[in-house]
């Protein structure tokens, strides 16, 4: 990599066009453990290697270069400049990879800047904003690299175990469960004097699984363990003992009365919670602008799909109830015992991780931020996050919502019922866990299909729980209800909040890094598998009026025939 940067800095350059002022080498060594299993019977089994390059060259300066464009034929894509090469670590094959695709990188970027100059040239006023912030000095971090443990653990035994818990359930039509191990090391080098040599790894265990309603409402339900390392995830006792719950819990919520309308109190305990502010706050904390766009199309597209800032040009001002505050730390590494999955040495930009504080006191101070200079703030802040060496944005890492006036949870449930008998009303609504379609269905024709339904509701809000109790005034009884949605819950819905418990709880999630999903409503929708991992520690949440949208939808025909015997 070093020799050929040199080679490339003293040479590269097209007679009469400009030479690059910026280039980057990125390699990503994964070594990937993968096991899934279906109700004892083990589906899929792997072990891969693989080494993946990518390389950028940047035409121009820091204030105007070949980056950040979107013309009218779309993305230029990256033809030639990344994909996988040999995983030997042979010199001569990786420098003749890197050779060739710094050409075509070259190549690209020079027509990518003739394009965006010329759309420029078209405005009335030309951006002035820069395209890439400057850094104090590079990064020089050579960390040893850590080579694939996977245990002695029998993965193949702990996935058939723990899926045959499943057995018992002869309502679940399908299940999956998934144990997914991953080694990386990520190797980095620009023309700035950075070199970075960082190895991580990440441990995921995640079951899916769906059943049908006797009215033909499909249902689904799922459970999520991770862990740092292999070795220390749960035991396959522990693992078969919760996914048996989720199979019970989602066969009770197959018996359950479909959700009525409803508008009134609503309470969201503290590990939905988790998962409800991951999705509100995704399209709102990076301080980065959007690309420059002469398609008009894609504007039109991250509004539709809920990807509009709620907190564009609101430095400075309210935006939570005074005594709230939400920082973001990659320096973090455990809550109360709990380890958070979100921290890292250094971003994907090589820039060193700063802890950010985003709301204080309830009012907005600061972004997330990358290289990539936004309206309000320009210098990285060490949030540039990507996956498989995809476009680094400012993504959430650790992330803090805290109150300086927390209540105890018991004492915030009795507030709830209180208001829900000051509503005038019999019942209320208590939230126990937010859905997640990417870990949630087994089938990807399932998936689209939520999907195009989550998406139209995307842009104003709406919300899928799946785990909602309707609770009763009277008694504190509990029942369950399925197929609710909540909707109008925005970031704004937060500035009127009833209440905050002190029960704040670790929820993980994966920040999904594909076309659609990145920068957008569904950003958290993501799994291990591909995703950017991420904490965020969060307490109940009591909203004293939320807008929840009963069941909807025409059912689906049930199977004709019933499923065949299964022995436990």
């Amino acid at each position: 990599m070093r020799d050929e940067m040199e080679r490339s800095r003293e040479r590269l350059r097209i007679a009469n066009l400009e030479r690059p002022y910026y280039i980057e080498y990125r390699l990503l060594d994964l070594e990937v453990r993968a096991v899934t299993a279906s109700f004892g019977a083990v589906v899929t089994s792997a072990s891969t290697r693989n080494r993946l390059m990518e390389v950028a060259v940047r035409v121009g300066d820091y204030h105007l270069d070949s980056s950040n464009f979107i013309s009218e034929d779309g993305f230029q894509g990256f033809i030639g400049s990344s994909g996988g090469v040999g995983i030997d670590r042979d010199y001569d094959s990786l420098r003749q990879d890197l050779w060739l695709a710094t050409d075509q990188a070259y190549k690209q970027a020079l027509d990518s800047l003739s394009r965006k100059k010329g759309y420029i040239r078209s405005l009335a006023s030309a951006p002035n904003l820069d395209d890439f912030s400057r850094v104090a000095q590079p990064t020089v971090l050579l960390s040893p690299r850590v080579d694939a443990d996977w245990s002695s653990r029998n993965w193949e035994d702990e996935a058939r175990a723990a899926s045959a818990a499943l057995r018992k359930f002869p309502e679940l039509h399908s299940s999956r469960v998934t144990y997914y191990l991953v080694f990386a090391t990520r190797y980095m080098m620009n023309s700035e004097g950075t070199q970075v040599r960082m190895s991580r790894s990440l441990a995921a265990i995640e079951a899916a699984m769906d059943s049908q309603a006797a009215d033909g409402m499909k249902l689904h339900h799922f459970y999520t363990a991770y862990a740092p390392r292999p070795v220390a995830l749960p035991d396959v006792a522990a693992v078969r003992k919760e996914i048996e719950r989720t199979g019970a819990e989602l066969v009770a919520i197959r018996s359950s009365s479909p959700a009525p309308d409803y508008t009134g109190p609503v309470l969201v305990e503290a590990p939905a919670a988790g998962a409800l502010l991951a999705q509100m706050l995704g399209p709102s904390v990076s301080g980065a602008r959007s690309p420059l766009s002469a398609a008009s199309f894609f504007d039109r597209m991250m509004e539709g799909l809920g990807g509009r800032s709620e907190w564009s040009g609101r430095m400075g001002t309210k935006v939570f109830p005074s005594g709230v505050s939400l920082t973001d730390d990659p320096t973090a590494k455990e809550f109360r015992g709990a380890t958070l999955l979100g921290g890292y040495e250094v971003d994907d930009e090589a820039v060193a991780p700063q802890k950010v504080t985003l709301v204080e006191n309830g009012t907005l101070r600061g972004l997330l931020m990358s290289r990539r200079p936004g309206a309000e703030l320009t210098p990285s802040n060490g949030h540039a996050r990507t996956a498989f060496l995809g476009d680094a944005r400012p993504l959430m890492s650790n992330m803090f919502f805290e109150a300086a006036e927390a209540q105890p949870a018991a004492e915030l449930r009795r507030k709830f019922l209180e208001q829900c008998k000051s509503a005038g009303r019999n019942w209320c609504l208590v939230v126990r866990k937010m859905d997640n379609p990417a870990l949630a269905l087994a089938r990807q024709d399932d998936f689209m299909e939520l999907f195009g339904g989550m998406a139209a509701g995307a842009a104003t809000g709406e919300r899928v729980p799946l785990v909602v109790y309707r609770v009763h005034v009277a008694d504190g009884r509990e029942e369950l209800i399925r197929g609710s949605r909540l909707t109008g819950v925005t970031l704004r819905s937060l500035r009127n909040v009833a209440g905050i418990g002190d029960d704040a709880t670790v929820t993980h999630f994966f920040q999904n890094p594909a076309p659609g999903f990145a920068g957008t409503a569904f950003g958290a929708f993501g799994s291990a598998q591909g995703g950017i991992p991420a904490s965020m520690v969060a307490p109940s949440l009591l909203f004293e009026e939320l807008e929840v949208r009963g069941a909807r939808g025409e059912p689906r025909r049930l199977p004709i025939v019933p499923p065949p015997p299964m022995s436990e």
